[in-house]
């Protein structure tokens, strides 16, 4: 790799840190510093990466305005057999950014241009921060709440090993600058108004409503990991036996990218006007709708590209401590890895992201189709009945995600084709398989 716009080398951590990682925070692609690597593109290692990788952390954190909390990640990297540190930036949607000490000026102020950081004139510093007043953030707006609590944010903190000390509501930028709490601070907190929606149909359009439930009212982590947890559900991997009796499984939407998907929504929602995101689930697709659109100066290519501008950097940045979030761009690679641009449709106020189920093993109707109706219902009712053979019909049903009236069809047919006999009673008997 050679530096390019987005790319920087430096042998060794030195005081123009700063400097290069707010030219990045103010390019609208962002970038990657890499310290360990010379100018020639040459692995020359680092010494004490660990402690490097901390100052590293603090300056940025410290040295730099407006806050970029939730806009960089600093990761260890192993080139050539020696560690090097990769530290990725993310595009910021209050720039201008400037080194504190300078302040917004030319001399604090700096931005890339092709492969060299240039400081910013005063022109384009104002042209920038105007854009900038403009814009509605989280952390500026007020909480509808006076009390809030976080107790459940503390549970998660500490079950990744962490501690919330008596200044997390400053370090996690929850705080407006009169002392009250921010909107962000209201997400977060134990109790409020925010759920998330997830609406399931019976068919292709809004018209059978079958189910309608809220998850929310809670600290939005907590949120997040019941929608989670009800879309892992919802998600069901369903068993094809081939021919050659080899077991071939595969899930209605990939769970990796309906997972980073799910939490992309929730983390980049515009929360500014009340509107969470919402999941529907029909019988043939999954869409998730998200409200906000791109953030302004973002584009379709930025997004399809990887290229991160976090609406909300403080939710990110909480996201991330807690491993729902790994490291920034990473949860766009994993969806594009699978799924093709054609799952994004954008409008001016939402973005949405429709999943269609495998049509291999879903057909539009919601039943398992074709060959498989034939045969694969019939080999997962063995494949249950092999694991416990006084299963009752219900349970066979909920086991197998196939109605009752199907399995009752299914066990029909396995008994006259002599595959399968009933050992007692209905009641209290069993399935016996004959070999």
């Amino acid at each position: 790799m050679v530096e390019s716009n987005r790319i920087e080398y430096k042998s060794t951590l030195n005081d123009k840190l700063e400097r290069e990682v707010v030219a990045f925070l103010n390019y609208h692609e962002g970038g990657m510093i890499y310290i360990g690597i010379d100018d020639a593109g040459n692995t020359v290692g680092i010494n004490d990466a660990d402690d490097v990788q901390l100052k590293i952390v603090d300056r940025i954190k410290n040295n730099i305005l407006p806050h970029t909390l939730g806009l960089f990640d600093v990761v260890l990297e192993s080139r050539d057999d020696k560690t090097v540190i990769k530290i990725v930036i993310s595009s910021g949607n209050e720039k201008p950014y400037y080194i504190k000490k300078r302040g917004m000026s030319p001399n604090g102020c700096f931005v890339r241009v092709g492969s060299s950081t240039q400081p910013m004139t005063t022109k384009m510093i104002d042209e920038i921060y105007a854009k900038r007043a403009r814009q509605v953030l989280l952390c500026n707006i007020p909480s509808p709440r006076r009390e809030l609590t976080f107790s459940q944010l503390k549970i998660y903190y500490e079950e990744k090993g962490l501690e919330l000390g008596k200044s997390f509501k400053q370090n996690l930028d929850l705080l407006l600058p009169d002392g009250n709490y921010n909107y962000v601070a209201y997400l977060l907190a134990d109790n409020n108004a925010t759920s998330i929606k997830i609406a399931k149909y019976k068919g292709v359009d809004k018209v059978d409503l079958i189910e309608n439930e809220e998850y929310g009212f809670c600290s939005l982590i907590k949120a997040t990991h019941k929608v989670i947890d009800k879309l892992e559900i919802e998600n069901k991997t369903f068993t094809q036996i081939t021919s050659s009796a080899t077991r071939k499984e595969k899930q209605m939407i990939n769970g990796i990218a309906l997972r980073e998907a799910v939490i992309n929504a929730i983390v980049h929602n515009d929360y500014s006007r009340d509107v969470p995101p919402l999941i529907e689930i029909y019988s043939d697709r999954l869409t998730i709708t998200s409200y906000g659109g791109l953030v302004d100066g973002y584009t379709k290519e930025d997004l399809f590209n990887c290229i991160t501008m976090p609406r909300n950097r403080e939710l990110m940045r909480v996201f991330r401590d807690l491993d729902l979030v790994e490291q920034l761009g990473s949860g766009m690679n994993r969806i594009l890895s699978v799924y093709d641009e054609s799952i994004f449709k954008f409008t001016p106020n939402f973005m949405i992201i429709t999943f269609y189920f495998e049509q291999e093993f879903i057909s539009p109707n919601g039943e398992i189709n074709g060959e498989i109706n034939g045969e694969i219902n019939s080999e997962r009712i063995l494949l249950e009945l092999e694991k416990n053979p006084s299963s009752k019909l219900i349970e066979l049903a909920n086991s197998t995600s196939l109605s009752q009236r199907t399995v009752t069809r299914e066990l029909k047919k396995l008994k006259d084709a002599g595959k399968i006999t009933r050992v007692g009673s209905n009641k209290t008997g069993y399935w016996e398989i004959m070999k």
